[in-house]
């Protein structure tokens, strides 16, 4: 059963860049007081932020650099070596995602739109950084077939305990109807293995006419997807059109409905679907109507907050705010809304290594925010 905006919402404050908030706890026990601080500024769009086994930090910014933050401070040259990306709308560079061997092997996943104004899709390489410089570019995957809007690219990337990687992507906008058919990768999931090939155990690999690397299907615009080691749950969000925003539990070959049954509205004001909830078609866990543009996702397993573990925290865009969605019995039930009184554009949030949280600012002058614990 889907949740819609529990009501549990508790608006935090803060005053400077450096402040302490005191959630209220009305209905929230696990409210804990937390202190914003800058960590970095000087960042294009930012995008995506993971690190390195060594603490290192890969940023991307949509303009297509890469950079590095290492011991605290962001580096002014850029990372050399990677593809020209096709930079415009929503497209350009999306994720960096460190290979599960890095130590070992050195290797990094990036995801970005490729091609031109009247052909481009979402693409996926990898290479091996060495130093400042990607080498040995392979690509691995590129959506099919290509379009011509500059929006909708999906780009979020998670790896399975298998060692395979998933890949969210988008409808590309203007070919909404073609996210139910197993034809193309408009509106899907994609599984791969990390030569680019599909896994044989992949849902669709024996249906006739379905491309072998669908994994989940019936998606409008990918934007946030983890694997949670400690559940075995692949949690999702993705934008609604005017209102359902969703969060969803990611199965493989299930169908998530999109646009046969949604709980949004067009931009026109227009009807999409009268069904918001179809037989055969999962529904969501969390709707969010008025939309807030989920951008990030990360589950907090860290030391730093006990009274967050196994919370799941979403950057909003739209809603320019951070929001922690508690999981009772691995269900999303009571949300706490963060940040609304900067009123910045939230990209990205990511657990770091030292157990704090660290957000994405998405602006031409971008930052790196990082929360820690406030004092009681």
């Amino acid at each position: 059963m889907h949740r819609i905006q529990r009501l549990a919402m508790i608006a935090a404050s803060a005053a400077s860049a450096i402040s302490t908030v005191f959630a209220l706890t009305s209905g929230l026990a696990s409210a804990q007081a937390y202190q914003i601080e800058t960590v970095a500024g000087g960042l294009e769009y930012p995008w995506s932020i993971a690190w390195l086994p060594d603490e290192t930090a890969l940023i991307t910014e949509r303009a297509g650099r890469l950079r590095l933050l290492r011991g605290g401070k962001l580096l002014e040259e850029p990372v050399a070596g990677l593809p020209e990306v096709y930079a415009a709308s929503q497209g350009g560079l999306f994720e960096a995602l460190p290979d599960p061997d890095f130590a070992d092997n050195q290797l990094v996943y990036i995801s970005f739109a490729h091609g031109t104004p009247e052909a481009n899709a979402t693409r996926v390489i990898r290479a091996r950084l060495e130093g400042m410089r990607l080498v040995d570019r392979e690509v691995l995957f590129t959506a099919t077939p290509p379009k011509d809007t500059p929006v909708h690219y999906g780009g979020r990337m998670t790896f399975l305990p298998d060692g395979t990687l998933l890949i969210g992507l988008g409808d590309g906008f203007d070919f909404r109807e073609q996210a139910q058919l197993l034809d193309n990768h408009f509106g899907k999931i994609v599984r791969i293995d990390t030569d680019g090939s599909a896994p044989s155990d992949n849902p669709f690999v024996d249906t006739e006419g379905a491309l072998p690397e669908i994994y989940s299907y019936g998606h409008r615009n990918v934007q946030g997807l983890l694997y949670d080691s400690e559940t075995g749950i692949v949690w999702q969000h993705e934008h609604g059109p005017r209102g359902g925003d969703e969060i969803n539990r990611i199965r493989p070959g299930e169908n998530y409905g999109w646009p046969v049954a949604t709980h949004g509205i067009d931009y026109s004001g227009a009807l999409i679907s009268p069904y918001e909830s179809r037989p055969g078609m999962v529904d969501p866990e969390l709707v969010w109507t008025p939309s807030i543009a989920p951008a990030g996702m990360t589950i907090y397993r860290g030391d730093l907050f006990p009274k967050w573990a196994g919370d799941l925290f979403v950057s909003a865009l739209a809603g320019r705010h951070l929001r922690r969605i508690e999981l009772i019995d691995r269900n999303p039930e009571q949300q706490q809304v963060m940040l609304a009184e900067r009123d910045l554009r939230l990209r990205d949030v990511r657990a770091g290594p030292d157990g704090a949280l660290y957000l994405l600012v998405d602006a031409s002058d971008g930052k790196i925010l990082r929360i820690r614990p406030g004092a009681d």
